[in-house]
């Protein structure tokens, strides 16, 4: 292995040649990188905004690469950090670092599948079947057509045919119609268009890079498949690592909607006998009459009457699928849209069959607490359609990431909230690692691998790098201890009074974080008659465009549902109140929290803590950081719920928090920010 300059010397030139200073917690983040990867031992680390993390990963990543010709895959949760780091960070740190570490070092991007337009469905044009609710859309199904045509004009322009590429976006329907999933590709050698594929290309290109940028989803998938998807490496860097289990159960959830039932056998009606066809339509009916009534809930056992149904439709797929199957394993020459058709419809046949067997066995173990799947009935409305699909997603999936991700590779996370109650146990319990202070991994998985026992060491290390703000002499953290706490009727008329109060004082300069839809749109309607400064709304306009006029309007106020957080990042006097108008639990029926907090009951843990307080500090922490985003800022964050005060929990909910002044007093909140409205005009 070459002889390579160590990691604070490549960062130092790094940050010089990107017209960088040398931030303290930036070479402290990477020497415990540059530790973790050179000990094996796993390393969590809290890096506040401005800290500049990803170059503290990167350099020693890159080093490591370079050095021992491995590859080093990142992981993000979010479009825009995958940008930032494919067509920002990268290039420029592998120029800067192209003299020391010997060579320019190479990056590439993968994606999943359905993340590349697929030339062999845009030239054989085999549509999709259309959603219900499009049904009898004449304006959907014309938006559709206009969106196909664009796309077909972009696919011979495109060199990457990277969905995220193309501006302005289309709807997921339209790109459903120039796109496949893993499933439904032919594969390069039975393709015609093999080797020109997008995908293809993609992959080829991540074979050959030292550092390869993907998505938690692919991640995911990765480990979950048992299908080498991703390049070899022996190093993951997870960012935005506060999200992994989230996005980690979205990919092991599966449904069983009687439309794709439906869909999947319209899609085999002319490649398989008549009567197959019919028989699971017929199960597709049975199954949309037994779903219709029962009501929408979590599942504890098969309701009377859905296991004959569920068992139907398991038998009509199995049966479809196997006069599907070629004979032999083999395709006819020469036929490649026939081998398309033939492998979407296969694709569809077993994904309706694999999750009729999951939920006809989900409950095949007694004790609810160690069953691998919850299981739940929705009921979801879209243009006056009630869609009805049983839902199955993963109790935990500690022992699964444990297994297949913590077991293959050191892996670094990193987010700039990772403490939970002033602890990483929270977050890495769920993670499927032993806690520091003494707790166990979770060791439930998603899909029957065994997790290792606990008594098979799992070394990682904890380390809270600080941020360059200094939080208490840049924000205040005002709880709303007088209002009442909140109930379950909306925004109390004292909350509207308190919110019109705030921004007033801060002369618009306002993010508003609400926990629902219904509560930001109302706060809205009254705050647009009461205020003179203007005020947005999510909806309105794409979160984008949103983000956009907020910031270039100080006057300007933008409200929205805890979500909008992701997409905001405004430093600068455009932004100096962010309020929150409760604590944000999780939906007292929603029925994978809930779940997840009865199987901690059941193991003699505190439910409310671990699952939902937790759940709310995570998005507290989120939320309430949007505020400082850079060393100049200003501001407080009011949060109207009373309860972070009062209630038992409040401390340890505060404790996840920033390190703001504290105050209840709403006359002190008031003044400080009418002193810093004046200072900003």
């Amino acid at each position: 292995m070459p002889e390579l300059p160590p990691t604070p010397d490549l960062l130092a030139t790094a940050v010089q040649a990107l017209g960088g200073k040398e931030r303290v917690g930036q070479v402290t983040m990477a020497a415990a990188v540059d530790h973790a990867i050179d000990t094996k031992e796993h390393l969590a680390v809290q890096a506040g905004t401005g800290t500049g993390k990803s170059l503290a990963y990167l350099v020693p990543s890159l080093r490591h690469a370079v050095r021992t010709g491995r590859t080093v895959v990142v992981s993000t949760a979010t479009i825009a950090l995958q940008r930032q780091l494919v067509d920002r960070d990268l290039p420029r740190l592998a120029e800067a670092l192209s003299k020391p570490l010997g060579r320019t070092a190479k990056f590439a991007i993968l994606k999943g599948r359905n993340n590349y337009l697929c030339l062999n469905k845009i030239n054989s044009v085999i549509p999709d079947e259309p959603a219900e609710a499009e049904l009898f859309d004449a304006f959907a199904i014309s938006r559709l057509g206009r969106e196909v045509q664009r796309l077909n004009e972009w696919a011979s322009d495109t060199e990457s045919g990277d969905r995220d590429e193309l501006a302005p976006g289309v709807t997921d329907r339209a790109w459903k119609q120039v796109s496949v999933s893993s499933r439904e590709c032919l594969g390069k050698s039975r393709c015609s268009f093999g080797q020109d594929c997008f995908a293809e290309r993609a992959r080829a290109e991540s074979a050959q890079a030292d550092v390869v940028v993907t998505n938690h989803a692919l991640l995911a998938i990765d480990a979950i498949s048992g299908i080498q998807v991703l390049p070899e490496h022996d190093v993951v860097v997870i960012d935005e690592a506060h999200e992994l289990v989230d996005r980690v159960t979205g990919v092991a959830t599966a449904e069983l909607a009687p439309s794709a039932v439906s869909a999947a056998a319209r899609r085999c009606a002319k490649l398989v006998d008549e009567k197959e066809v019919d028989r699971l339509e017929g199960a597709s009916e049975a199954w949309h009459s037994v779903l219709d009534e029962l009501p929408a809930a979590r599942w504890d056992a098969l309701p009377d009457g859905v296991a004959p149904v569920l068992a139907l439709v398991r038998d009509a797929a199995w049966n479809v699928r196997t006069a599907l199957a070629p004979q032999g394993g083999t395709q006819a020459p020469g036929d490649p849209e026939g081998a398309a058709a033939r492998t979407q419809a296969l694709a569809a046949i077993d994904e309706v069959h694999d999750s009729a067997v999951r939920a006809l066995t989900a409950f095949d173990e007694p004790d609810p607490a160690t069953r691998r799947d919850v299981i739940w009935l929705a009921a979801d409305e879209m243009r006056g359609v009630v869609r009805r699909t049983l839902r199955m997603a993963p109790l935990s999936v500690g022992g699964l990431l444990r297994s297949r991700l913590f077991g293959t590779a050191t892996v670094v996370l990193t987010s700039a909230t990772l403490q939970i109650g002033g602890s990483f146990d929270g977050l890495a319990i769920t993670w499927g690692l032993p806690g520091q202070s003494g707790g166990r991994a979770d060791s439930n998985t998603a899909n029957g691998a065994v997790a290792p026992a606990d008594v098979e060491t799992v070394r990682w290390s904890s380390l809270d790098v600080g941020s360059p703000f200094d939080h208490a002499k840049s924000g205040i953290l005002y709880v709303a201890k007088h209002l009442p706490a909140p109930g379950r009727d909306g925004l109390a008329p004292a909350y509207l009074d308190e919110i019109e109060r705030l921004i007033r004082a801060a002369g618009g300069r306002t993010l508003g974080l609400f926990s629902s839809m219904r509560a930001a749109k109302a706060a809205t309607e009254v705050l647009r008659a009461r205020l003179d400064t203007p005020v947005l709304c999510q909806g309105d306009d794409s979160t984008g465009a949103l983000v956009r006029k907020f910031a270039d309007d100080p006057e300007t106020s933008l409200f929205g549902t805890l979500s909008l957080w992701q997409g905001v990042d405004v430093p600068g006097p455009s932004l100096s109140l962010v309020i929150l108008d409760r604590i944000p639990f999780p939906r007292p029926d929603d029925p994978l929290l809930t779940a997840r907090q009865r199987a901690v009951e059941s193991r003699g843990g505190n439910g409310f803590m671990t699952v939902a307080a937790n759940h709310a500090a995570l998005l507290l922490a989120q939320g309430t950081g949007r505020l400082l985003r850079s060393v100049d800022d200003r501001g407080v964050v009011a949060i109207l719920d009373s309860r972070l005060a009062t209630a038992r929990y409040g401390g340890y909910l505060r404790a996840s928090l920033p390190p703001y002044w504290e105050t209840s007093d709403p006359n002190v909140v008031t003044k400080a920010l009418e002193r810093l409205t004046a200072t900003s005009l």
